[in-house]
């Protein structure tokens, strides 16, 4: 029999003292007292069965909550707009936007008269403020959306004459040809898979054309014996021309010289762009629609419209985003390499005396999501073994490289400076070599 001063059962931490624990606590908050009450009792019990010591409880409990979803990763890839970390980082201000309009807000009206008013009349206005090229705007759920919404308005039924060295597959098996024929277009082919002439375009536009479709291929590149037309050409035709930007650059920037941006594109004739939010302007997901106020008009009363809405949320990180545009997208492009450098030579020595053989490496980083191919940017990485990746990546919180030749690459360009504190207890969290 055990002595009643002995049993380790009398040991087990009582279930306030564990409830008051800050991972459980935060935890509480997350998913609620009462799942994560069952978790501690449930540890409790195995503890006075003596599976796990009394001392194990808290962790065991903690264990055998769900990580918290979506969970923060530190992207330390080097792909600035990585598709599968969600592309952009949101802005402080944005971030701030959203947690804001998470209550009620005057998303729909005019507090001054008390009447119903523009929906999201702050990120329009700031759109239109930052693209003055366009006479008018319009927001939708995605550029995929903005494309379709397009097309179904101004197309169904009808025909869009595009080359076919533009007919691209934009990721996830989705191809653009699919896309436009969903709404009941038809598509008009010209011109060949390398070189489409302004002759081929004009052949092609007739009484059914509805619109002139223009295809940024934003995620591969065509070299060689290659001929394309540009928007200024197209213009000339007497019929609409919508070109599909893709990246949502709103202005020139030097560097990405052959990306191009929405206020360039609607100069040089376009009477409708569209771009997504998500990408290079470095805001929240949406679809950006930009161009001449009567084609705009006829997209936002389109019943389809309404299906594709934004909500509340993104209208207020838009608005924000375009207020402020000094985001972690733009601050990660225009890196400077020496302090990246001196980032990840200080991160190297303050892992301890043996550095875990990490070595501080040249790098190359790129910007991603389907924009600016072969645009590389010099930066510099911690290197690692490779026996590091899966349990950073796997880690609280995950820390996501790239392997090249054997070894881990921890990419510093989109890690935010005061993060690298959170790398280095990642690094240190893995067990050292022998």
């Amino acid at each position: 029999m055990r002595d009643g001063q002995t049993d380790p059962r009398r040991r087990v931490p009582r279930t306030d003292v564990l409830l008051a624990d800050p991972r459980l606590a935060a935890a509480i908050t997350a998913l609620g007292r009462d799942r994560v009450k069952a978790a501690v009792t449930a540890a409790q019990d195995r503890a006075r069965r003596g599976e796990i010591s009394p001392e194990a409880v808290r962790d065991a409990a903690a264990a055998a909550l769900p990580a918290p979803a979506p969970r923060t990763v530190l992207n330390a890839t080097g792909v600035v707009l990585h598709t599968n970390l969600g592309r952009a980082a949101l802005s402080r201000p944005a971030v701030a936007a959203l947690i804001a309009a998470a209550g009620h807000t005057d998303v729909e009206l005019d507090l001054a008269t008390g009447r119903r008013a523009r929906r999201g009349r702050d990120a329009l206005d700031a759109l239109a403020a930052a693209v003055p090229d366009a006479a008018a705007v319009h927001v939708v759920n995605n550029g995929a959306a903005a494309l379709v919404l397009a097309a179904t308005a101004l197309a169904a039924g009808r025909e869009i004459v595009v080359s076919r060295g533009e007919l691209v597959e934009i990721g996830d098996g989705f191809r653009l040809p699919d896309l436009l024929e969903s709404t009941g277009a038809r598509l008009r082919e010209v011109g060949t898979t390398n070189r489409t002439s302004v002759a081929d375009y004009a052949a092609a536009v007739g009484p059914r054309t509805g619109f002139v479709l223009k295809v940024h291929p934003s995620n591969f590149r065509v070299t060689g014996f290659t001929s394309a037309v540009d928007v200024r050409d197209l213009a000339t035709l007497g019929v609409p021309v919508v070109a599909d930007i893709g990246s949502g650059l709103l202005t020139p920037d030097p560097l990405l010289p052959d990306e191009p941006d929405a206020g360039t594109t609607l100069r040089a004739g376009a009477h409708l762009v569209t771009a997504s939010g998500d990408k290079l302007l470095g805001g929240p997901q949406a679809g950006l629609l930009l161009g001449a106020a009567e084609l705009v008009e006829r997209l936002r009363r389109h019943p389809l419209a309404r299906a594709l809405r934004v909500d509340k949320l993104t209208l207020a990180a838009l608005a924000a985003t375009l207020h402020r545009p000094d985001t972690p997208t733009r601050d990660a492009l225009h890196a400077d390499p020496t302090a990246l450098q001196a980032r990840a030579e200080r991160l190297r020595d303050r892992l301890g005396a043996d550095g875990r053989k990490a070595e501080v490496v040249p790098s190359v980083a790129v910007v991603g999501g389907g924009g600016a191919p072969g645009v590389e940017l010099d930066s510099w990485a911690l290197s690692l073994p490779e026996r590091y990746a899966a349990p950073l990546r796997t880690g609280r919180p995950p820390v996501l490289g790239r392997v090249v030749q054997g070894r881990l690459l921890l990419d510093l360009r989109c890690v935010p400076a005061e993060a690298d504190e959170a790398v280095r207890a990642a690094v240190l969290a893995v067990p050292g070599d022998d």
